[in-house]
C-alpha cells in the first residue's frame, strides 16, 4: 500500500552550501537521508516531498554547520499481509517468478501459482501447468495477495512472499477466463429453473 507521510527531523546544513537557497539544501540533504531506505515502520521510502525547512538554526560547538528543524512528506511503499496487488512477472525461475509491487519484486512460489503440477521450460522462461496448459512468462501482469512480509534490518532490502492459489488470484488473462465461465453458468440457470417449471 502506498502512503504518504508527514515527519519532522533535524537536518545538518554543511558551511560548503551556505548562500544557497535554504530550500533546496534542505531537500537534498532529507533525500540523502531517507529515499531508498528500507525501514519498519515506514516501509519502503520511494520519494521524498514537500520539505519545510526552518529558518532558524543552530551551531553547535566544534562544527562550523547549521542544524534546522524541517518538516517534509515522504511518499512510501509499506506492503501488508493479505492485502490484494497487481503487478508485472519480471523474472521466471525454476522455483518461481519474480512479481514487481510497488518498488520491490515478491517472490510467487510455483507451490503457490495454480493448483497443478508446474514444470519450468528454461528455454522460453516459462511456467507451464501440466493439466490446465496455463503459461506464464516475463511481462504478464498478476493479480496477487501478499503472504509474508519481512522487511529486515537497516541495509536489508527485505522479502515478500505472495499467492495466486486462490479465486479470482493469478494472471490477469485467467482471471476474465473464469469470471466470464461464472457469468455464463449464472445465465444459465434461470433459463434451466425456467425449462423445470414448464414440466
Amino acid at each position: 500500500m502506498f502512503k504518504l507521510i508527514t515527519l519532522e527531523d533535524t537536518i545538518r546544513i554543511p558551511p560548503e552550501t551556505f548562500g544557497k537557497p535554504l530550500e533546496a539544501v534542505g531537500h537534498e540533504q532529507v533525500r540523502a537521508k531517507y529515499e531508498g531506505v528500507v525501514d519498519e515502520e515506514l516501509g519502503y521510502v520511494i520519494a521524498v516531498t514537500q520539505v519545510n525547512v526552518s529558518q532558524i538554526g543552530k551551531i553547535i560547538p566544534g562544527d562550523g554547520a547549521t542544524y534546522h528543524k524541517v518538516a517534509f512528506s515522504l511518499l512510501t511503499f509499506y506492503p501488508k499481509i493479505q492485502e490484494i496487488v497487481e503487478g508485472e512477472v519480471v523474472e521466471i525461475a525454476d522455483f518461481g517468478a519474480f512479481v514487481r509491487i510497488g518498488p520491490i519484486d515478491a517472490l510467487l512460489h510455483v507451490s503457490q501459482l495454480i493448483d497443478d503440477f508446474i514444470s519450468y521450460d528454461e528455454k522460453q522462461g516459462v511456467l507451464l501447468g501440466k493439466e490446465t496448459k496455463k503459461k506464464l512468462m516475463s511481462g504478464d501482469q498478476v493479480r496477487v495477495r501478499i503472504t509474508a512480509v519481512s522487511l529486515g534490518r537497516a541495509g536489508s532490502s527485505g522479502k515478500i512472499g505472495v499467492t495466486a492459489r486462490q479465486p479470482f488470484l493469478g494472471k490477469l488473462e485467467w482471471i476474465d477466463h473464469d469470471v466470464q465461465k461464472l457469468k455464463e453458468a449464472s445465465e444459465k440457470k434461470p433459463l434451466e429453473k425456467a425449462e423445470a417449471a414448464k414440466k
